[in-house]
């Protein structure tokens, strides 16, 4: 007995999720769940400026069929970026590609190279040929995200069939906002059949062991570190560093750095 625009409303205090599932209980529900004014809740208030960098123009002829169309990802500034709406929450994700990150001497052809993959939607990964000293850097500020939301920060890789060096002794990760500091120790292990990695995490002493994940999409994933991405604006900076010895390494493949929102048990 509710008008439609009174159940808009109601539904729009709710999250993509449950919108989809109402709309299946009548066509007046459907109606209501379809309006400009549910989606435009669920779309974050800077999609105008999401939707005006794409590097594709998108086309939609609603609000909803916008939220799908950032929940399947775009590529945004450039071709630099990767933008992604959480199709169930609404929530942000960012993927910065290699050229986005600070890598030492990658400039260099003699100690990186910057080669196409099909595997990617960037135009470019960088391929680690030789060097003795790995940093990779990258930094996001919080308030491109989604606030009050805890964030993993994950760097995009894959490991050579002709990679070398990597196992020989733990590449360091730390995660950094404000003046807390995470690190983890990252043990590549080599093996012929496939590369496999181990990684040893340790704030304050405590250590715990984990694996490298691999993603639908034919990368794998070395998690930096988690977040919370508050109210305040603070700039978040990761890092995967071999400093400390003097033997050369390479074959590491850097699609680049992902951010997106934490679910509780992952």
């Amino acid at each position: 007995m509710l008008p439609e625009d009174c159940l808009s409303v109601i539904l729009s205090f709710t999250s993509p999720h449950d919108a989809l599932r109402s709309s299946l209980v009548s066509s007046d529900f459907r109606s209501a769940a379809d309006s400009d004014m549910v989606w435009e809740r669920f779309l974050p208030s800077d999609y105008p400026e999401i939707v005006s960098s794409s590097v594709t123009p998108l086309e939609f002829c609603s609000k909803k069929e916008l939220f799908q169309c950032l929940a399947d990802s775009v590529l945004i500034d450039g071709g630099n970026k990767i933008f992604r709406l959480e199709k169930s929450s609404g929530k942000k994700s960012y993927m910065l590609s290699a050229r986005e990150l600070s890598i030492t001497w990658s400039s260099n052809p003699l100690y990186w190279t910057w080669i196409p993959m099909s595997e990617s939607r960037f135009s470019a990964v960088s391929v680690l040929r030789t060097t003795d000293w790995l940093e990779i850097r990258g930094s996001i500020m919080t308030r491109t995200l989604t606030p009050n939301t805890t964030y993993g920060a994950y760097l995009i890789m894959k490991i050579s069939d002709r990679a070398y060096g990597l196992d020989l002794l733990p590449l360091e990760t730390t995660l950094e906002v404000g003046n807390q500091v995470s690190c983890s120790k990252v043990v590549l292990q080599h093996r012929q059949d496939k590369k496999q990695m181990g990684i040893s995490k340790g704030t304050e002493g405590n250590k715990k062991e984990g694996s490298v994940s691999e993603r639908g999409d034919g990368w794998m994933e070395i998690e930096l570190g988690k977040f919370f991405s508050g109210e305040d604006d603070e700039q978040v900076k990761m890092s995967l560093t071999e400093v400390k010895g003097c033997h050369l390494k390479g074959g590491l493949v850097i699609e680049g750095m992902e951010f997106r929102p934490k679910h509780l048990g992952k």
